[in-house]
């Protein structure tokens, strides 16, 4: 009998640990579990993503890949003009769409998207370079629910609806400026057909008007009638990606049978049934990526969603990134200061309620346990925090009145140094024991914009912040530090400014207004977690030194809380302590673990 060389031409590698880029079939000997392995065939599955920042139903897309897409308009009701992009793992603002729409066709990557038609059946067209949209050639006829495949440059578009009740069989072809008419769709009646490809080679499925379940291909000229769907579809016209030979739809349906979560794969002339979503889809949302890779963001799922679901076929186990909850540390507090990494981090102070009793206890954790350690000097919250789990440092804060003191911990014990040059609480602080940041907060009286730098012994002041603020959160080192959000006169501020050890500079903006949250990480890779706004959110956001994007949320709302990592924003985060509705004074912990991916692969027997 031929042995694998002979087979494959190829010796079985023989390895100590499974490799971390097997490709499908590859075979070796793992010498440490003393086993002959495999990788399998390719796994195809569904995963929760981040959420879309709102919910909404009919919103369009554009977008390369599945780290790569737009989510643009829809409905949440009312019709909405919001443009999102999507990084892989959540999602940021882009420029408006120029008028509130859903139902358009849209297609092109975020550098080069054009947008047609929509909801009350205008002929206007856009296009979208990732910033900004700006008008083009309007098409000769206003569509509702059509479907658009191709670029700015140039594209297909397939007709929806027209005013008063209509369904044509009409396509357009888009040059880069101007429209010509292309091959008629074999049937009329394709309002919310579900297409995909480019203006040589699409296919266009389904549609209503009636309800129908034919697919036909498109060579840049004519329509050729293939496969068809298992059954009749419509409103998925926003629930398919890929090419005229790899595409794929999920949802969408209608009478009889309804809506479901079927997921069908074409090869260019026939469908297959692939694994189902995680949901029922009956109406359209926002699609990009491959077949093999792709997002589904919005829709309809019995009733308005902003899930996002991601697809991945590979070899390997992908597991989402997510928020859950760690082991509760011993003492139940908030507005506590906590500062460290994953595994070596150390919380200290806070106040208990009911009761108002202000906290000196210290305690450390190891990335599974938490363990007791010497109180402060002084039982304080609300003061500010810096340094690591050995050396740790707190500044000011609030014992009944605003204080002054400054302490720093070796990793066993709390030691009284100099003062702070006034009483300060609420301020943000970032940094290392000897070389710190104390920026703004509440001074006597009132708001402030006070800096102060600490070098491990004194400390002195430094150029002021740009505005009087209270309850940020701030992270970093004393020359690329971040201070975010915050209370200011009046209300609170959705504002960050990016420090580099002597200036202020505006930086990107938060989604939204937010005061009392952690930040843990850098400068440039930082999240932004929880907080109020002014009610307890689950909101977590990723700032990468420009703009924020979303994050997946917490698994509880979580305030008053603090962050306990210097790693950055995508190597994980542990949240302590805070307060949770219901919960004033929590002792609860959440840790957050990046997406992950791992080799599948099989041990083979003689079975």
């Amino acid at each position: 009998m031929a042995g694998y060389n002979e087979i494959k031409g190829l010796r079985v590698k023989y390895l100590s640990a499974d490799p971390s880029n097997a490709e499908d079939g590859q075979v070796w000997y793992n010498s440490t579990s003393g086993t002959l392995r495999a990788a399998g065939i390719g796994i195809a599955a569904y995963a929760s993503s981040t959420p879309l920042p709102s919910a909404r139903q009919v919103n369009s897309q554009g977008g390369a890949s599945q780290s790569s897409g737009l989510s643009i308009g829809g409905s949440a009701p009312p019709y909405i003009s919001n443009t999102e992009h999507y990084n892989g793992s959540g999602w940021a603002a882009g420029g408006a769409y120029p008028t509130t729409k859903g139902y358009m066709g849209s297609s092109g990557p975020e550098t080069a998207c054009l947008a047609v038609g929509g909801s009350a059946y205008p002929s206007a067209a856009n296009g979208y370079n990732g910033t900004s949209w700006t008008g083009l050639t309007a098409a000769p006829t206003g569509y509702e629910a059509n479907r658009y495949v191709g670029s700015s440059a140039s594209g297909l578009l397939i007709a929806g609806g027209t005013a008063p009740g209509t369904y044509p069989s009409s396509t357009h072809e888009y040059n880069g400026s101007s429209w010509t008419s292309g091959g008629s769709v074999p049937s009329a009646g394709n309002y919310g057909a579900n297409a995909a490809g480019t203006q040589t080679a699409a296919y266009s499925a389904g549609g209503n008007s009636p309800l129908k379940s034919a697919t036909n291909n498109y060579d840049g000229t004519s329509w050729t009638t293939t496969g068809s769907l298992p059954k009749a579809a419509y409103n998925t016209v926003g629930n398919t990606v890929g090419t005229q030979t790899s595409g794929v739809i999920t949802g969408g349906g209608g009478p009889p049978g309804g809506f479901d979560t079927s997921t069908l794969h074409y090869d260019g002339s026939t469908w297959s049934a692939d694994v189902n979503s995680l949901q029922d889809y009956t109406n359209s949302a926002a699609s990009f990526g491959t077949q093999d890779a792709h997002v589904f963001a919005g829709g309809n799922t019995g009733s308005i969603t902003s899930a996002v679901q991601e697809y991945n076929k590979s070899i390997n186990t992908i597991t989402a990134a997510a928020w859950a909850s760690a082991t509760a540390s011993n003492t139940g507090r908030y507005l506590a200061h906590g500062v460290g990494t994953t595994t070596a981090c150390v919380v200290y102070g806070g106040i208990t309620n009911p009761g108002s009793t202000y906290r000196a206890q210290t305690e450390e954790w190891n990335g599974s346990t938490w363990a007791e350690q010497n109180d402060m000097g002084t039982a304080r919250f609300f003061g500010m925090y810096a340094g690591t789990q050995t050396a740790a440092l707190i500044g000011g804060g609030y014992t009944g009145s605003i204080v002054a003191n400054t302490e720093e911990y070796d990793g066993s014990s709390w030691s009284e140094v100099n003062d702070m040059p006034a009483p300060n609480r609420v301020q943000a602080g970032f940094g290392v024991q000897t070389a710190a940041v104390s920026a703004a907060g509440q001074g006597s009286p009132g708001k402030w914009t006070n800096v102060y730098h600490y070098d491990g012994t004194n400390w002195t002041s430094a150029t002021a912040y740009p505005t009087a603020v209270e309850q940020m959160a701030g992270c970093g080192t004393q020359t690329a530090g971040l201070v975010s959000g915050g209370g200011a006169d009046p209300g609170l501020v959705n504002t960050q400014f990016e420090y580099d050890g002597s200036s202020w500079t505006a930086g990107g903006n938060l989604p939204s207004v937010l005061s009392y949250q952690a930040n843990n990480g850098t400068q440039t890779s930082c999240q932004i977690i929880g907080g109020g706004s002014p009610s307890y959110v689950v909101n977590v956001t990723d700032y990468d030194g420009t703009a924020c994007a979303t994050s997946p949320s917490l698994d509880t709302a979580r305030g008053y809380g603090r962050g306990t990592t210097t790693s950055g924003a995508t190597t994980g985060a542990i949240l302590t302590l805070g307060s949770t509705p219901g919960t004033p004074s929590s002792n609860t912990s959440t840790q957050f673990t990046s997406a992950t991916e791992t080799v599948t692969a099989k041990t083979l027997t003689t079975s």
